[in-house]
């Protein structure tokens, strides 16, 4: 049975990206800087699904858990210390990146940083060698959270390394969600930037729903 790991995974990002694959039979290291407040958060989240597919652990032991998927759910302000920190654990390994740079201002706006995207920071900092594939980047922790709902949304997965894409489409696509190959690394400063206009959708008044999600629509035929 597969394990992925998530880095950041005691967050509501975290912990509903947790329970969705552990729901759809997928084991699970939900890493922390804290792995005791991991493995407390771990015992709610099991009892939740009445399984034991999710296990805590501090954020290096998840990634040495996984098999190949690690996924990096973190704020913004930790992502480059964090990948920093887990860098040499990452070889062999695949890197979701699914962080969106909101402006600490205003989550209705990002800052990119200067290599354009999270995705692309993520993939500057760790070389080559280890694949950065971004995804999930549009899809509201509530909507995660919500086990008695389906993911109302589709997944853009970009990154430089087609294989590794394939290989995270796959993944997310047992979430019961259609993913979309969308291109190279570059696609993400498009994918990250509408998370803050969802964001405004969401909390907006003038509109009659929250927690929306992005959704590629075929011509009718």
């Amino acid at each position: 049975m597969t394990k992925i790991a998530i880095i950041g995974g005691t967050g509501p990002q975290g912990q509903g990206l947790a329970l969705r694959f552990a729901r759809a039979g997928i084991r699970v290291a939900l890493g922390s800087r804290d792995g005791a407040r991991a493995t407390g958060i771990v015992a709610g989240l099991n009892a939740k699904l009445g399984s034991a597919l999710i296990e805590g652990f501090d954020n290096a032991g998840a990634v040495a858990a996984a098999d190949e998927m690690v996924i990096l759910a973190v704020p913004f302000s930790a992502h480059n210390p964090t990948l920093e920190a887990l860098k040499g654990g990452l070889e062999g390994k695949i890197l979701v990146d699914i962080v969106v740079p909101l402006s600490p201002d205003d989550p209705k706006l990002v800052e990119m940083p200067p290599e354009g995207s999270a995705t692309e920071a993520a993939q500057a900092l760790l070389g080559p060698d280890i694949p950065v594939v971004g995804a999930l980047h549009n899809v509201s922790a509530h909507t995660l959270n919500n086990l008695d709902a389906p993911i109302n949304c589709d997944i853009l997965v970009c990154g430089n390394k087609l294989e590794p894409r394939k290989k995270v489409m796959a993944l997310v696509e047992q979430l019961g969600v259609t993913a979309y190959n969308a291109g190279n690394a570059q696609a993400a400063r498009c994918i990250e930037a509408i998370t803050p206009i969802l964001i405004r959708l969401n909390i907006s008044k003038a509109v009659p729903f929250s927690h929306a999600g992005l959704k590629i629509w075929a011509p009718d035929t």
